[in-house]
């Protein structure tokens, strides 16, 4: 995979640069790497993102999911930076026109043209239209085959950034993970994780299933999950999953309400769940189970809280957090939900390496490499 320090010349090159969505100043002192890299060498800087959102389409016919925050938040960092309020058309050309060598554009969130998530071709003309070289530096949307991370490097030379050579490198280190080695994967949407599931346990001692994801396998096991979240569909498969002596399911929970807070909580054995309530957290047996698990592993991979956070429910990923950074373990985390709970409770700088990705992360811990790096070469 070439990077940005393969790029032959980039003295006045106007090279277009998509980065990550940087909803905070973790992600974007991240992206300064690359940005700063092709600044010092007097490129010509475009930069194009994305804003996550419920209805892309929604968001564009409202008029809302603007990327203007991002450069509010980007111009402490980067003293000059320009904004420009479209994409693509005669008013980006000119923006990236009068830049000068060592400048930086930022363009306006790329999802507001329809044609991104369509990889239409002939947004991903007009888009390659507006520079030399790309620099691909979205790990976290890299599994995605838009028009920005599959349809301009096919039009334009393109590399690496630096943030996205240190996923890759990072992660396939955690694809040959010294051993004992744990992986922990929560979240929701059965269907979505049992790939990396299935290629994890090919790879890691144990493999342990929290958050909405674990009712699923609680269910399975034949206990009532009452009001808990679970997905309707891939129970056959997850009892086949419960077989396999590498998986690990919780053997506890804390239950209460379905919108309770952590103060309603309780901790109850999994014969114990009644029908109104919902898993809402690991238990405390499960917690310390993880913990022993922790503490006797060389490297430890770590996808998702364990409990329902937004609502408080952050006990057990409080204990599995720090169990981790205190252990010996060379430790992966990554996720966008993960990052909030791990950057709260204050031990987020203290992991190995934290991934800018949570699908994206999942995916190439499932298949090895992600649509927006084939790409690449």
């Amino acid at each position: 995979m070439k990077t940005v320090r393969d790029i032959p010349v980039l003295e006045n090159v106007p090279v277009l640069v998509r980065t990550a969505q940087m909803t905070n100043d973790v992600r974007m002192r991240e992206a300064l790497r690359t940005i700063t890299f092709l600044t010092e060498r007097h490129a010509r800087v475009v930069l194009v993102t994305h804003v996550s959102g419920e209805s892309t389409a929604g968001a564009r016919a409202k008029g809302d999911g603007s990327a203007a925050y991002m450069y509010e938040g980007l111009k402490k960092f980067i003293p000059g930076i320009s904004w420009c309020p479209v994409t693509i058309g005669p008013e980006a050309r000119d923006a990236v026109r009068n830049l000068l060598p060592g400048q930086v554009l930022m363009l306006e969130n790329v999802r507001r043209n329809a044609g991104e998530e369509k990889n239409d071709h002939e947004f991903a003309k007009e888009l390659a239209a507006l520079a030399d070289v790309f620099v691909q530096d979205s790990f976290d949307t890299c599994h995605r085959e838009h028009a920005s991370i599959i349809g301009v490097p096919a039009l334009l030379p393109s590399y690496a950034g630096l943030t996205l050579e240190k996923e890759v490198t990072e992660l396939t280190k955690a694809l040959k993970p010294a051993r004992p080695a744990l992986a922990i994967i929560a979240g929701a949407k059965f269907s979505t994780k049992e790939p990396v599931i299935n290629a994890l346990l090919e790879r890691y001692d144990h493999v342990f299933v929290g958050g909405a994801l674990a009712n699923d396998f609680i269910a399975a096991k034949g206990y009532s999950v009452g009001a808990s979240l679970v997905s309707k569909e891939g129970q056959e498969h997850i009892r086949a999953l419960l077989k396999n002596p590498r998986l690990v399911a919780p053997v506890d929970a804390v239950v209460a309400l379905p919108n309770a807070d952590r103060s309603q909580g309780r901790a109850a054995a999994l014969t114990d769940i009644r029908s109104e309530e919902a898993v809402l957290d690991a238990g405390p047996k499960t917690a310390g189970a993880l913990v022993e698990l922790v503490n006797t592993s060389k490297t430890v991979l770590w996808n998702g809280p364990l409990g329902l956070f937004e609502q408080g429910f952050t006990d057990a990923t409080d204990v599995l957090a720090r169990a981790i950074v205190n252990s010996h373990a060379y430790s992966i985390m990554g996720g966008g939900d993960t990052i909030q709970v791990a950057e709260k409770a204050g031990v987020l700088e203290d992991f190995s390496f934290v991934s800018t990705g949570g699908g994206a992360m999942l995916d190439f811990l499932a298949y090895g490499t992600l649509p927006g790096i084939k790409v690449l070469g």
